[in-house]
């Protein structure tokens, strides 16, 4: 077997923190990317040049990884458009910031702790429920709380025929009217913990995450991030990729 010359079209595009590899492949498909002024027609086409364009704009890889959190305000898509043209964290983050992808997504009313990287493996790796990098959030719920069932979810829960793995529940005040929980996952299924909640007969009222792996919110305001630094990333990630 001979060995591959150069790099796969969509893990160059990925690594240039355009999008994730899966979102690259789905570009090529659509006839959106190019090299050397060629229209790519296969994901798997390994390319020796960096004379590449998305949607025509040329992109360059990126040799260092980076990441930041961003404390994502309620009431904000966590996309780079919106078909209803309203707002996104895209139109919250500096002018300065380099091209960034998210790590993930929060919903709309979800708010919180929100990585966002210039390296689309690197996004990709913290998502994957393989990696076990749990996410932690502050739930506010409406309704009487079933303990032995909340407790039950460790072992996971199907809700509408889904399977929702692990999630731990610490119960942190529980009141007549509203209820606060701590809850920790590893996977992060759309909308999981309101769809699991409900299931439980419990409305959330307010959701927040507070942290991914080893990363904090910490003292970060609403609507404003902090660079991770690179010591932190070779700490925690070292083995996976080179920092």
């Amino acid at each position: 077997m001979t060995e591959e010359k150069g790099i796969r079209i969509a893990k160059y595009i990925a690594h240039a923190g355009v999008c994730s590899r899966r979102e690259a492949e789905e570009m090529i498909l659509q006839g959106r990317v190019k090299v050397n002024g060629e229209v790519i027609e296969s994901p798997a086409t390994l390319i020796t040049d960096h004379s590449v364009k998305v949607d025509d704009k040329l992109i360059a890889l990126k040799k260092e990884i980076r990441l930041w959190i961003f404390h994502k305000p309620k009431g904000i898509i966590t996309t780079s458009k919106d078909e209803k043209n309203r707002r996104t964290i895209f139109d919250l983050l500096p002018k300065t910031m380099p091209r960034v992808i998210s790590v993930g997504r929060l919903d709309f009313n979800t708010e919180g702790l929100l990585l966002l990287t210039n390296n689309g493996d690197f996004a990709r790796y913290l998502e994957l429920p393989k990696n076990k990098i749990s996410r932690v959030y502050r739930a506010r719920v409406f309704g009487k709380l079933n303990h032995e069932r909340l407790k039950k979810l460790e072992r996971g829960i199907t809700v509408d025929g889904v399977r929702y793995g692990s999630i731990k529940v610490t119960v942190d005040s529980e009141g007549d009217a509203n209820s606060w929980l701590t809850i920790i996952l590893e996977e992060g299924k759309n909308r999981e913990i309101r769809k699991v909640m409900d299931e439980l007969g419990l409305q959330v009222n307010r959701l927040i995450r507070v942290s991914y792996g080893p990363f904090k919110l910490t003292d970060i305001k609403v609507g404003e991030l902090s660079e991770v630094s690179r010591l932190m990333l070779k700490k925690n990630f070292g083995e996976a990729f080179k920092f």
